[in-house]
């Protein structure tokens, strides 16, 4: 990998009721000299996240608000929309990902290995919270299953850290509005059949407590979109249509 640092990186962060997080979040990514540009999708929140968002003054920083809460997915789908630079990556706004991890998340990509990084909590060595035995066992679960229906074998499909060359992602028509973005890209992925490379992240997941918003009726959609975007899926798109 080449050691010349060139921002080259378009951040897009969904963001709903973090004002807890979102300020020190932006901070820790304008830290990153690989970001050229940072965009901010706040999903309708309904606590400070707004105000706390019109206070940032920085050229590389754009907020686009959405009137309501319209889910992750969507979220996502408006910032892809806005990114301008040559790699695209997703940023949780709630801290539990570490944006001093994009150069390793980079480096298949600049390398020109890859048109896709999946940043895999599962695969390295490095830090983790201890947190829910049934949570972890429900995301290889769903990696498995996805794994299955897409003939990849990556170790972490419902990961934050999915890092795209720009043209990749805003090529791909994004229907999901909440959580199931992560296994419809990944099957849309997997049948584009652009490269893809997973590389090792830490991670500090957080609680229900302190915010955390996936639940179970999240993994039951996980399963349906696993399904419904895949080729089997395709065959039978009249039936599983919403």
């Amino acid at each position: 990998m080449s050691t010349k640092v060139r921002p080259c990186l378009s951040v897009v962060i969904p963001c709903y009721n973090e004002e807890a997080t979102i300020q020190s979040l932006i901070n820790l990514v304008l830290d990153s000299k690989w970001v050229a540009e940072i965009i901010v999708v706040d999903d309708g929140s309904k606590d400070r996240s707004r105000e706390i968002l019109a206070t940032v003054n920085d050229p590389k920083v754009r907020v686009v608000l959405h009137d309501v809460n319209k889910g992750k997915g969507a979220a996502l789908r408006t910032g892809f929309q806005h990114a301008t630079s040559e790699f695209v990556i997703v940023q949780d706004a709630d801290l539990e990902y570490d944006p001093s991890e994009y150069p390793q998340v980079l480096e298949p990509l600049l390398d020109d290995r890859a048109d896709v990084v999946f940043g895999s909590r599962f695969l390295s060595g490095r830090p983790h919270r201890v947190l829910y035995f049934w949570h972890s066992l429900g995301n290889k679960f769903l990696t498995l299953m996805s794994n299955m229906f897409t003939d990849l074998n990556l170790t972490d499909m419902e990961t934050c850290y999915k890092c795209f060359r720009r043209e990749v992602i805003q090529s791909i028509d994004i229907e999901e509005d909440r959580f199931g973005f992560e296994p419809e890209i990944t099957a849309k992925l997997a049948k584009s059949r652009v490269r893809i490379y997973e590389v090792g992240i830490s991670y500090s997941g957080r609680t229900y407590d302190e915010g955390k918003k996936i639940g179970w009726r999240d993994g039951v959609r996980a399963v349906y979109c696993i399904v419904r975007y895949s080729k089997v899926g395709d065959k039978f798109a009249p039936l599983l249509k919403n």
